[in-house]
């Protein structure tokens, strides 16, 4: 029997029994609650910088702590704590990076003043010299 020649009745199909039998159609909801939202930044490499250069009192290790954790909520979902833990890596990151810019920087000034206080000073100094340890401390001595 070929299926051209069979006749269904009206009201059957071949994968259903009845039209009476098959189940109304649903709705599917779909939530898009998150849609319009990007997910926030974890600023890991940012951290892992901070973290490997200077790293003056661990700010750039608690930033890399938190951009993990940014990290490990963003792929479990939790985008709410996702970006308050993004907020904290963000701030330690920007404290760390504000210290590794100044100690260098305190450095340069501070043998700049140097360097000045010894063009400036009367006289030569004879660090190897005898009395030399007495001449390097005056330059300390204001």
């Amino acid at each position: 029997m070929d299926n051209h020649s069979y006749n269904f009745p009206s009201d059957c199909t071949p994968l259903t029994n009845c039209k009476s039998a098959r189940k109304p159609a649903g709705s599917t909801v779909v939530n898009m609650a998150n849609a319009g939202k990007c997910p926030p930044k974890d600023y890991l490499v940012w951290s892992l910088c901070n973290t490997l250069y200077v790293n003056f009192c661990c700010l750039g290790f608690m930033a890399l702590i938190y951009s993990i954790k940014a990290r490990d909520q963003k792929t479990q979902g939790n985008l709410q704590l996702a970006q308050e833990c993004s907020d904290k890596a963000k701030w330690y990151n920007i404290l760390a990076a504000g210290w590794n810019m100044l100690i260098p920087l305190l450095a340069v000034v501070l043998l700049v003043l140097l360097l000045i206080h010894l063009s400036t000073s009367q006289g030569s100094f004879d660090f190897f010299g005898e009395d030399g340890f007495q001449h390097f401390m005056k330059l300390f001595s204001w």
